[in-house]
């Protein structure tokens, strides 16, 4: 066999092995960033419109959530926060309006106590979806109806609701990422 015809042979299997080995890549990454960011991934590409755009978006976030300097809370800070929640919860039967509203404050100042930013709730959905986004549905819910409560626009079904979602994205915060091992913390 010629040189040439070893050539003619060789490149397009090289190339073909390249193509199949960045394909791969695109692949691991995509499913990585996925099994990560869960339910948050589909309603990024959504949103941006492709997948390039939501899987750069998503890296992004990424990267500034690994800028951040997200703690574990110690104990005894769990142990209060557990106590307002159930405070807040007790609230709802005589208050639930305001025992909603108790609750965005109660989850936004455990977000602020672990090392999340506070400011702007896309910038806080942005930061929550990398460790949180199986979750974050729950807070855009609780979120949402805490702002129509404001205008008492949201049903007293609505505001229970509201708080089965808070708590959903709390009890995940309050035990820095791991499922509860109380129920209802």
């Amino acid at each position: 066999m010629s040189t040439g015809t070893l050539i003619a042979i060789i490149v397009p299997i090289v190339v073909v092995l390249l193509v199949c080995a960045l394909a791969a890549s695109v692949i691991k990454r995509r499913r990585r960033l996925q099994a990560r960011f869960g339910p948050e991934y589909e309603r990024t590409v959504k949103a941006k419109g492709s997948r390039r755009a939501a899987e750069r978006d998503l890296r992004a976030r990424e990267q500034r959530h690994d800028a951040l300097h997200i703690k574990e809370l110690p104990p005894s800070a769990r142990d209060r926060y557990a106590h307002e929640w159930g405070q807040v919860q007790e609230r709802f039967v005589d208050q639930p309006e305001d025992a909603v509203h108790d609750a965005d404050r109660l989850v936004t100042s455990l977000m602020s106590d672990r090392g999340y930013p506070t400011e702007g709730l896309d910038q806080q959905l942005s930061d929550l979806s990398v460790e949180h986004g199986r979750t974050l549905e729950h807070y855009r819910a609780a979120h949402e109806v805490n702002r129509r409560s404001t205008r008492q626009e949201a049903t007293t079904e609505e505001l229970r609701g509201a708080m089965v979602h808070y708590r959903a994205l709390f009890t995940e915060l309050l035990h820095n990422g791991q499922t509860s091992r109380q129920n209802g913390a």
